[in-house]
């Protein structure tokens, strides 16, 4: 990979950027070590080859103010932005844009973990490995699509620009969705891409981020999208209380089971596959109907749904009929394996754990996200400071603080139906990871199906699984599997020259 400097312009704890937009006496100033420069950017130049291709590229590591309604500036929000450089006529050159979530972590997880042309060293099932560092990524999008990585407020390098800007323009489900709509006509308008074709993708939190990006940017800011992508989504404001949300859950109980070997030997013999169709079609038709009958279910029924759910999730029947057949995840990610001394993942279940102790209802820790951490820590720090020349102090936030988060009235949900329903370019892609207990995957399929409740939308709306958790690309043949499906997504989501947006 090469890496000539276009803007050296470093000292010691800051970054001094060249911007034309800037008067000048604002162009070459110094941001104090430990306080971002609200209106700043670095630019290198590299290359990379992504599926036999080189990709020449131009990154950009910077940050765009936020602006309040009197034009001041409340906060800077720090991107990476990625551009081949070897694309003339970028009206046709899709722009994708980038959130992760939390709320309150960065994008660095996709950046480097997923779609961006460099990735962190790990095992090829996603574990940590030393020395820590990058490497080129071979399956990034980047060559049919230019991408942008946004650090919302106080996640990454992202700052308010005092400690009197109150938490609340900021911290919630529809203030986070108003600022970054704002801040992505600003970026849009500064880079030139108009014109482009735009997609938004999100993870975790960042799906109920974009899904009310996509009708905010329509509403507020005339924008229209040809794609959004949920990676593991969240319920997008979809209820489920009750039964619903008790029953939902167990498809994932068996996928785990089955990955750690724990299911009954005639679906242990199966493959994932084959097994799943199976729980879904119990979970719907029998599991929800019977949960919804409470302490009317007669004993019978009762003992036959209980050993349905031991039968399906790994679990002793015992355990099932005690927890009056709703056993919770942290109950589960504790008692699979507890007879083995592990306990497992949350976000990613194929992780093991070890507690203080084998007794209790719930795991000490998240075994995966310690070890995601041991790797994408590092990795960020070395790439930004040695690749890309961004040089400051100040500290990256994996996760900021952005409490308290305000979610009350999250529609997006709703907003992401609207936002479809309104734009006939605009499709949907949904990506989850099978062995995800945080954001699971049944759960996806359900938002998904009630996002539609009409049916008349589905032809443009997909789901996609993983033999992997909450960040499926971790594991490396997910990587690659995910990414070509990204690569065809965008590309199919691209209307014809010269065709309507019209029904």
């Amino acid at each position: 990979m090469t890496n000539k400097i276009l803007l050296p312009l470093l000292l010691t704890g800051a970054v001094i950027a060249r911007m034309a937009v800037l008067p000048a006496q604002a162009q070459m100033k110094p941001s104090p070590s430990r306080v971002l420069a609200v209106d700043s950017s670095v630019v290198t130049k590299h290359e990379v080859t992504i599926k036999g291709q080189r990709v020449p590229y131009t990154a950009t590591a910077g940050s765009i103010p936020v602006w309040d309604d009197e034009g001041k500036p409340i906060a800077g929000v720090f991107y990476t932005y990625y551009e081949r450089d070897d694309v003339k006529d970028k009206s046709g050159r899709p722009l994708v844009i980038s959130f992760n979530g939390g709320p309150g972590t960065p994008s660095v997880w996709m950046e480097i973990g997923y779609t961006g042309p460099r990735m962190l060293n790990i095992d090829d099932e996603g574990y940590p490995v030393q020395p820590y560092g990058m490497r080129d990524n071979p399956h990034s999008i980047l060559d049919v699509a230019d991408i942008v990585y946004v650090d919302p407020v106080n996640t990454g390098y992202s700052r308010p620009v005092s400690k009197d800007i109150p938490g609340s323009k900021f911290y919630g489900v529809n203030a986070d969705i108003k600022y970054l709509a704002e801040w992505i006509n600003t970026f849009v308008t500064r880079k030139g891409r108009w014109a482009s074709p735009k997609f938004l993708i999100g993870e975790s939190y960042g799906t109920t981020r974009v899904s009310g990006l996509a009708l905010e940017l329509q509403d507020a800011q005339w924008m229209y999208l040809n794609g959004v992508i949920l990676v593991s989504p969240t319920e997008l404001g979809i209820l489920r209380n009750g039964p619903l949300d008790a029953a939902l859950k167990l498809p994932y109980f068996t996928a785990t089971a089955w990955y750690h070997k724990k299911l009954p030997a005639d679906l242990q013999q199966k493959d994932l596959n084959d097994v799943l169709p199976e729980v879904e079609n119990f979970t719907i038709n029998e599991l929800v109907p019977a949960l919804s009958k409470g302490g009317a279910l007669d004993d019978a029924q009762r003992k036959n749904i209980g050993a349905r759910i031991a039968r399906y999730s790994g679990l002793k029947e015992l355990v099932v009929q005690e927890n009056n057949l709703d056993v919770s995840t942290n109950l589960f990610w504790k008692e699979l394996l507890r007879d083995q001394g592990y306990t497992v993942g949350r976000l990613d279940s194929r992780y093991r754990g070890i507690d203080r102790q084998t007794g209790g209802t719930s795991p000490d820790y998240n075994a995966e996200l310690t070890a995601w951490l041991q790797a994408f820590t590092p990795a960020i720090h070395i790439y930004l400071r040695d690749e890309l020349n961004y040089k400051t102090d100040l500290k990256y936030n994996m996760f900021g603080d952005v409490h308290p988060w305000d979610r009350k009235d999250d529609k997006t949900g709703e907003n992401l139906r609207q936002a479809i329903a309104q734009n006939p370019f605009l499709h949907l892609l949904v990506q989850s990871g099978y062995y995800d207990g945080a954001c699971d995957y049944f759960n996806a399929k359900y938002s998904m199906w009630q996002l539609d409740p009409s049916g008349k939308l589905k032809d443009r709306l997909k789901w996609e699984g993983y033999r992997s958790g909450h960040m499926m690309y971790l594991r490396k043949d997910d990587l690659a599997a995910a990414n070509e499906n990204l690569r065809k997504f965008i590309m199919e989501s691209i209307p014809a020259k010269g065709q309507a947006a019209k029904y």
